[in-house]
């Protein structure tokens, strides 16, 4: 019965999102790889909080900023404590797909965090259709692969979904923001309900197609259907300041800390293929044009295709093995996708965005 039920939540993903090359994973992903799995996509920074980590993830252990920071946040759950003793983890028992949906949701901040919970999970895929809860969801679990699609159809989802965009300027000017900032009209920001502080989001005009790049550093708008406030120097840099109000996809970059649009500083590469596969030096989320992305890894793998930001797609089948390497230097700005597989079989999308940058 329990495997009946991975066959209908995998056919119900897999009917969402097709990747371009299957994948044939049958073992749970533990609760530890899948919450860092769904942390690495997001690029955004721990901080030193005095935070109680789980019992079970300990200063040293893998994960244990991240997770101990998720923990501090409210956005992981850990079993109930026993009387006298830290709450667990269980890093390495299976991932149940409910608790990978609630952390897939409140990682990508769909909502403010109390109302992302269990008991709203129905709710929450309802509007974000991206899986099916048996009525005895206890029992479900997800694989590597499954978890990949799930991240995938959210975040595609959420790149595509439209938002009401207005604008705060001179009434605001020079007053505290949320996080304790002065709001400066005249700097690129934006203030946004659930986004977390000094993330950097790329805000797209849907009617002209011009694009700018915001920092989170204050709390809002509270006008119903609203999804975002620009700040005046942002908002006339996609339109005519006269408008007042536009219409706006989001796609979330990182957090400022991490992401150096165009430098050679950042630390966050998504470098691993499968759990034993791993690229050396990864694939950065960005990278200026000019520069080379060298394919290397100690474990042999194969670079399958690469999709270019027009949509044309280059299959290669390039088997690299260790202490052979593939260069690639991306022609035109926009977004790259490599695929990427195994000797075993398994396979995974890694995603990059060439960028222009000024001398």
């Amino acid at each position: 019965m329990q495997s009946m039920r991975r066959l209908i939540v995998g056919l119900f993903l897999a009917s969402l999102v097709l990747p371009a090359f299957a994948t044939a994973q049958s073992a749970a992903v533990s609760r530890r790889d899948g919450f860092l799995m769904l942390w690495q996509g997001i690029r955004r920074a721990t901080q030193e909080n005095g935070e109680q980590p789980f019992a079970d993830v300990p200063e040293g252990a893998r994960g244990f900023s991240e997770i101990t920071y998720a923990k501090y946040r409210g956005i992981v759950n850990g079993a109930s404590p026993r009387s006298g003793q830290a709450p667990e983890f269980h890093p390495d028992d299976s991932l149940a797909l409910d608790d990978a949906l609630l952390w897939l949701f409140r990682t990508r901040s769909v909502d403010e965090l109390p109302s992302l919970t269990k008991e709203n999970l129905p709710a929450m895929l309802k509007r974000y259709p991206v899986a099916f809860l048996a009525p005895d969801n206890a029992a479900q679990t997800v694989t590597e692969g499954e978890l990949e699609i799930l991240v995938r159809s959210l975040d595609e989802v959420l790149a595509k979904e439209a938002h009401e965009v207005s604008m705060y300027g001179e009434k605001f000017h020079g007053r505290g923001t949320a996080f304790g900032e002065r709001f400066d009209m005249n700097a690129l920001t934006a203030a946004h309900r659930t986004l977390p502080h000094n993330t950097l989001v790329k805000v797209t005009n849907i009617r002209n197609g011009k694009s700018v790049i915001v920092r989170i550093n204050d709390r809002g708008p509270y006008v119903e259907g609203r999804d975002m406030d620009l700040s005046i120097a942002a908002f006339i840099a996609i339109e005519d300041r006269s408008k007042g109000i536009l219409r706006a996809t989001f796609q979330r970059l990182g957090d400022a800390a991490l992401v150096d649009m165009c430098g050679d500083k950042d630390p966050r590469r998504a470098v691993r293929i499968t759990k034993g596969v791993h690229l050396i030096g990864g694939v950065p989320a960005t990278l200026p044009l000019g520069k080379d992305l060298t394919f290397r890894s100690t474990r042999p793998f194969v670079l399958r295709y690469v999709r270019y930001p027009d949509g044309a797609v280059t299959f290669l089948e390039d088997w690299i093995l260790p202490g052979e390497s593939h260069p690639f230097m991306p022609g035109v700005a926009g977004e790259y996708t490599f695929a990427l597989g195994s000797a075993g079989g398994r396979a995974r999308e890694l995603k990059m965005r060439a960028i222009e940058c000024s001398e």
